[in-house]
């Protein structure tokens, strides 16, 4: 697979986001992905591509659930140097996304126990929530990539 899947857009990207810098491995597989900071957890977002579809041209249901690992798993980022693995995600798809539609979401950390933290999301498009949910994450440190 080439590597032109995290770097072109089939339309102008929502104001105030940025392409998140995940240009290898899985991250090329699912990306571009985006993220816009402010105030509070980040949003990320990513725009339905061919590669993100099933058969009915919807964002197929994994893509939406590794998008929602990996927004509501970045709320309980402390800095660029943390790190998270999931320890624990459930999600309840209520709606789809097409070809073109723009999703986004965001997690709320609700309560955190030594690096345990429980968060609950939500993935939307325009004013259509998607899918919500909950996930456990652990914050680990960062290590040095190989490679």
């Amino acid at each position: 697979m080439s590597d032109d899947l995290t770097q072109n857009l089939s339309q102008a990207a929502p104001a105030g986001f940025k392409p998140l810098p995940w240009h290898k491995g899985f991250g090329r597989q699912v990306g571009p992905l985006l993220e816009k900071r402010g105030n509070g957890p980040p949003v990320r977002a990513f725009e339905v591509a061919e590669h993100h579809i099933n058969g009915m041209t919807n964002a197929h249901g994994g893509m939406l659930m590794t998008f929602a690992d990996m927004s509501w798993g970045a709320a309980v980022a402390q800095s660029d140097e943390t790190w998270w693995v999931t320890v624990r995600l459930v999600c309840d798809f209520l709606s789809g996304a097409e070809l073109g539609d723009w999703v986004m979401g965001r997690g709320d950390v609700i309560s955190s126990i030594d690096n345990l933290h429980t968060v609950t999301g939500r993935i939307w498009t325009n004013d259509r929530v998607i899918m919500t949910g909950s996930g456990v994450f652990k914050t680990i440190k960062r290590r040095e990539q190989n490679g």
